[in-house]
């Protein structure tokens, strides 16, 4: 067995390897911290989820990361009073569609809870939508013909729609019953964020919405939903390098600040390039680590011969 000390040997190892700090420098020198797996991905069961969307906390722009974020394979939508489904994002138009699971639809109605949008919330309602209020009192206030709520023109057409399908059983109505409790609600035009539809205010048993008609006369073929625009002005640069590079734009720290998360999990303030952990499998700390590992080895053989 080797005479040298086995305190010698460790004084060695200590000299060899890179102490941990200057790695660490090194690292935050490159814009990169080590990596970690990431929990931000682009597809939230069957929806592409891109910027200013993300999928979970530190994923996407801060602003919509409160109020939107991937549920169990749902991407959902969050307010003050109520979760909605997310159903579709049409980038090229910055709009997505959002469904209310007590919402009222063609093939089933009930009673519903109240639909609000947030004051602050980076999502507006589009002009598409077309509210209709179903199961009204006849005291209701949207029936106030001082205040002219309702569309009684072409809304007049889409409550005849409405009450003629089967599913108006649900909220205790006859199919084919008089329209006299339904409102297609015409105050919502404009209003934008800070929206609340109050049902027991309003004295209505439901609602629903709808954003596209397809084939108006058949009222199953029309598309429920609330459409929602957004602001596409949080597209940056630094986050358009970002995702060239194969990237997914976040953000991270109690500022949160902008983070470019790579595949792998890594985040760094810029860009994916150039870190072969995640493209070629040749990181740095890694290569540091296997001659870590190396040095190790030959150093225990010396102690043992």
């Amino acid at each position: 067995m080797s005479t040298l000390p086995a305190a010698s040997l460790f004084l060695c190892i200590l000299f060899l390897l890179p102490r941990l700090d200057e790695v660490s420098a090194a690292d935050h020198a490159a814009g990169r911290t080590i990596p970690t797996r990431g929990t931000c991905n682009n597809t939230c069961g069957t929806i592409p989820v891109m910027f200013p969307f993300g999928t979970g906390f530190g994923c996407g722009h801060p602003y919509f990361a409160r109020y939107v974020k991937c549920n169990a394979g749902t991407l959902q939508f969050s307010t003050g009073i109520g979760i909605y489904t997310v159903s579709s994002i049409d980038y090229p138009t910055s709009t997505i569609v959002v469904v209310d699971p007590l919402m009222s639809t063609c093939s089933s109605m009930q009673n519903s809870g109240s639909f609000s949008l947030d004051r602050m919330s980076p999502l507006t309602l589009t002009g598409s939508n077309i509210f209709v209020l179903l199961g009204c009192s006849t005291t209701s206030p949207v029936f106030d013909p001082s205040e002219d709520l309702c569309d009684t023109g072409s809304g007049s057409r889409v409550c005849s729609g409405l009450y003629s399908c089967k599913g108006v059983n649900g909220i205790g109505l006859p199919q084919n019953a008089p329209t006299s409790t339904c409102c297609v609600y015409d105050s919502l035009m404009g209003i934008g964020s800070g929206y609340s539809l109050d049902l027991p205010k309003l004295q209505c048993s439901s609602y629903t919405s709808i954003y596209e008609f397809g084939d108006e006369g058949d009222p199953m073929k029309w598309k429920f939903g609330i459409s929602l625009q957004y602001n596409d002005s949080y597209y940056t640069t630094t986050c358009k390098d970002c995702e060239t590079s194969g990237g997914l734009c976040g953000f991270a720290g109690l500022d949160e600040s902008f983070s470019c998360i790579c595949r792998d999990g890594v985040n760094t303030t810029r860009n994916c390039f150039g870190h072969g952990y995640t493209w070629s499998g040749a990181w740095e700390p890694k290569i540091q680590t296997k001659t870590i590992i190396g040095v190790f080895l030959l150093l225990w053989t010396l102690l043992l011969v």
